[in-house]
């Protein structure tokens, strides 16, 4: 039947109207809340933060959502790793362990605090790193571990932080990706020595751009607040001083206001996005050759991106054009992540860090020879030559769920008989 013809080949696609995006309304939960506190900014004239009181309300609320005693708004994600790789006040040439597979927003904050990133290779079947993975890391240099929460799956904490003990390592947790991701019943961000979150547009809450840290530990805390303003100890009187280098990082009172709403819906909009890919996840069981995304024991994903991956013993068929069929079939999966391993991009692979010096690998105090070969990281190159992804949202429904089912099973009958074809022939 000419329905059961691939869209690549010629038949008609599956679906041809666009699914919810994050890039727009279709996709997020933005509404009338927002409106009115954003109206009480600019009602009260106050846009600053030491001004006003909406993003003092957000701070609160991500304290009651992640169970911490300290939160700190700041600009960005990438901000808020670089305020809490700041906050653990580390050496020049002292090393990091992370993830290649990430946001260069996670290198950018090592970089920025003049500290060498080390890469862990990462678990294929989740793309997050691992105790086993850091420990073949770790020198007499390493300082920290930032663990990414990739897709909002969390990673395997338990061991890293059992890892970190024994080293003496801090670890700070990037949750960008994974707002109210639980492990083991406890809210990510909350496990390590500091937590930090992205309010970007395509996160699990927006603010446009924006994020926030978290800790349990006070004295981290005052650093990190310091930090993000500019190192000033506003609350002592008739001072201005600037106690060490810090950076501007303040969100502002309209930030804070649509973030002061977006938090009151965050545990709606993850509980939703659960259950449609919940859905997702248990029809994938059913197709033949489609495997459906890996959840550790003990973790509760918050599906900032919906992975899956394919069996080609089943299909016959590479994932790069197993990928080609479905988009064919109207449904925006990709092949990857990132296209490459992040210490392949120039920044880290020609050193275009502080104009032509190299720094920080080549400061004195740094660790000589330091070298990132894509043959060491096995474990990254196959979660990325394997995992088929699409952004998740808010907005998706049941029906649209039902469609990607149609159109994943309209792919997966094809390859499957032209296997069977090919076999008996």
């Amino acid at each position: 039947m000419d329905t059961d013809r691939l869209a690549i080949h010629g038949g008609a696609p599956y679906r041809t109207r666009p699914f919810p995006t994050v890039d727009n309304a279709s996709g997020r939960w933005l509404g009338d809340e927002e409106k009115r506190l954003l109206a009480e900014v600019i009602d009260s004239g106050a846009l600053n933060r030491n001004n006003g009181v909406m993003v003092a309300r957000l701070e609160q609320a991500w304290r009651e959502l992640l169970d911490v005693p300290h939160a700190m708004a700041v600009t960005s994600g990438t901000a808020a790793l670089h305020t809490a790789v700041a906050a653990l006040d580390l050496e020049p040439g002292d090393e990091v362990i992370t993830t290649p597979i990430t946001d260069m927003g996670t290198v950018i904050a090592i970089l920025a605090c003049c500290l060498v990133p080390i890469f862990a290779d990462v678990d294929p079947r989740t793309g997050n790193i691992t105790a086993e993975t850091i420990a073949a890391q770790i020198t007499p240099k390493t300082r920290a571990v930032i663990v990414v929460h990739l897709f909002g799956q969390p990673a395997d904490m338990d061991p890293i932080l059992a890892l970190a003990r024994e080293r003496h390592l801090r670890v700070i947790e990037d949750c960008a990706q994974a707002h109210l991701a639980t492990y083991r019943g406890q809210r990510v961000g909350s496990l390590g020595d500091l937590g930090c979150f992205s309010f970007q547009q395509s996160k699990q809450m927006t603010t446009g751009d924006g994020g926030m840290v978290v800790t349990h530990d006070e004295a981290l805390a005052a650093r990190a607040r310091l930090f993000t303003d500019k190192a000033w100890p506003r609350g002592i009187p008739g001072l201005r001083g600037h106690l060490f280098l810090g950076m501007n990082y303040r969100l502002t009172e309209l930030q804070g206001a649509v973030g002061l709403a977006q938090a009151g819906k965050l545990e709606a909009i993850v509980a939703r996005r659960r259950q449609t890919a919940g859905l997702l996840s248990g029809a994938l069981t059913g197709i033949p050759g489609l495997v459906p995304p890996y959840v550790a024991p003990g973790a509760d994903p918050a599906w900032w991106i919906f992975s899956f991956t394919s069996d080609d013993s089943v299909l016959g068929a590479p994932p790069g054009e197993l990928a080609r069929a479905i988009r064919g079939e109207g449904l925006p999966f990709n092949l990857g992540y990132i296209p490459n391993l992040v210490f392949e991009y120039d920044v880290i692979r020609e050193r275009r860090t502080f104009g032509r010096s190299g720094i920080p690998w080549t400061l004195p105090q740094a660790r000589p020879g330091i070298v990132y070969d894509r043959a060491a990281y096995p474990g990254a190159l196959e979660f990325l030559a394997r995992t088929l992804v699409m952004s998740w949202n808010e907005g998706i429904s049941e029906e649209d769920v039902q469609d990607m089912v149609g159109a994943l099973g309209k792919v997966a009958r094809y390859y499957v008989g032209r296997k069977a074809g090919r076999s008996s022939a």
